[in-house]
């Protein structure tokens, strides 16, 4: 009997992962760095097995959803798509690797575990997500994952035998990207999305989300909260790129992250009259697009005014022909700021639009007593690591808000950019952060590292 066939009764806590169905294979590599590193050479990392492991998996994985001979195109891995049942798949045959017990939960997240975790012996999570923006970077996600099986083999090849059970998430739909709303999967999980309301929603071709969880395989009766998944971690640490440049700017190659910005998308709608493009004379036409854009400058001029961040990245006009006059304009709106008053600030200055609310996430205060315990376990194996904050979403953001302690290390991105194919981070301060995930880890878990230990080989 294989860990996906295990009897569900033998494990009430979480559902243990099926065979996802629509997944095609992945394809065969014939180089052993990803495009995006060919100037790096691994063997001249401070850590030759964990930068050949990164290096590996990255290969692996470029050709989903991406053309790996143009390092200069961005990803195309929206949730639930053949693209992301790829990476399912191969996250699946990963941590089967490394002997792991790989589970789903009721939201369709992966869960991998090294050890036994039980309510009574919670352990140490991390993990990110493998999605993706339209055309976005190669690290947003898939650094998070990857540094967190490559944290997980170094230790076993260090013979740690850990006190408490460590997991790997790979989280579903953390971008949002394809049914409009970020962190999906953190969200459902912990009941901050009801599945009333999130199995309803459409991407763009009218697909619901419950018709593409029931092409993958996700058992949609069962969908939505699984507090027995969440009561099986104590503590969870997610890794990621830093998506700014606060580390490009000080030189650092590893941050551990203070907080997250509150932030929440709304939409508004504009009507108008549909009509003959060449008929209708220009004095007669009510054209719902040339109101609606008039909301994105607002939206940037009410972020200017008060400090915050405002975006209006995707509209939709309908009735959607060329030769059609539109009728009718949804626009979408993404909002950040560094404190709540300065957000409902600028919602306020849009009143006039109707923003209805979509999703919103609080100002998230990371768990102090585990920064602090990351930032002295990081100090003694010789990465001191600045605190930040972030003006960007996580999944870690999402678990602390449902009481689950929880911190964030990244890594420097040297461009800052992200959600773009510019997006990107070295391969040694990969392995930085691979060294800085893997002596938390170890700590977290009742083994601490000593100097030079990190992402032992």
């Amino acid at each position: 009997m294989t860990q996906f066939d295990r009897d569900r009764t033998q494990q009430p806590a979480v559902a243990v992962a099926r065979r996802e169905r629509g997944a095609p294979p992945v394809p065969e590599q014939t180089s052993a760095m990803p495009a995006f590193w060919q100037d790096e050479d691994a063997a001249a990392s401070a850590d030759t097995a964990v930068a050949t492991d990164l290096a590996r998996m990255f290969t692996d994985i470029d050709s989903i959803g991406h053309d790996p001979t143009r390092p200069d195109t961005g990803y195309h891995r929206a949730a639930w798509t053949r693209e992301d049942l790829a990476l399912r798949a191969w996250f699946a045959r990963e941590c089967d690797s490394l002997g792991l017990d790989l589970r789903v939960d009721a939201a369709g997240n992966q869960w991998a575990w090294w050890g036994t975790p039980s309510p009574q012996h919670p352990g140490v999570t991390t993990g990110s997500h493998l999605d993706s923006v339209p055309d976005g970077g190669a690290f947003d996600g898939p650094l998070g994952v990857l540094s967190a099986l490559a944290a997980v083999r170094a230790l076993q090849a260090a013979g740690v035998h850990p006190a408490r059970p460590i997991g790997i998430v790979n989280a579903s739909d953390e971008e949002g990207a394809r049914f409009g709303i970020a962190c999906f999967g953190s969200r459902v999980l912990t009941g901050a999305l009801g599945p009333a309301r999130a199995l309803v929603r459409t991407d763009q071709d009218g697909t619901s989300l419950r018709e593409a969880l029931d092409s993958a395989g996700i058992d949609t009766d069962a969908y939505g909260p699984d507090p027995a998944a969440l009561a099986l971690t104590a503590a969870h640490v997610e890794l990621h790129v830093e998506q700014g440049y606060w580390l490009a700017d000080t030189h650092s190659p590893v941050a551990v992250a203070t907080h997250i910005w509150p932030h929440g998308r709304w939409r508004t709608e504009v009507g108008g009259v549909p009509d003959h493009a060449g008929t209708t004379p220009m004095e007669r036409r009510d054209d719902a697009l040339l109101s609606a854009l008039a909301f994105p400058r607002d939206a940037h001029d009410a972020a200017l005014a008060h400090g915050a961040r405002a975006t209006v990245g995707h509209l939709e006009v309908l009735p959607g022909g060329a030769n059609v006059i539109p009728g009718h304009v949804t626009l979408w709106l993404d909002a950040r700021a560094s404190e709540e008053e300065a957000l409902s600030a600028v919602l306020e200055d849009l009143a006039p639009w109707d923003p209805v609310q979509e999703s919103f996430t609080p100002a998230t205060h990371f768990d102090a007593q585990l920064r602090a315990r990351l930032v002295a376990i990081l100090a003694d194996v010789g990465l001191g690591a600045p605190e930040i904050g972030t003006a960007a979403g996580h999944d870690a953001g999402i678990l602390q808000n449902s009481g689950t302690p929880t911190a964030m290390l990244f890594v420097r991105n040297r461009t800052g950019s992200s959600h773009t194919p510019t997006e990107f981070a070295t391969l040694s301060d990969c392995v930085d952060g691979v060294r800085a995930l893997t002596a938390c880890l170890g700590g977290l878990a009742g083994q601490s590292l000593g100097p030079g230990e990190g992402g032992a080989s």
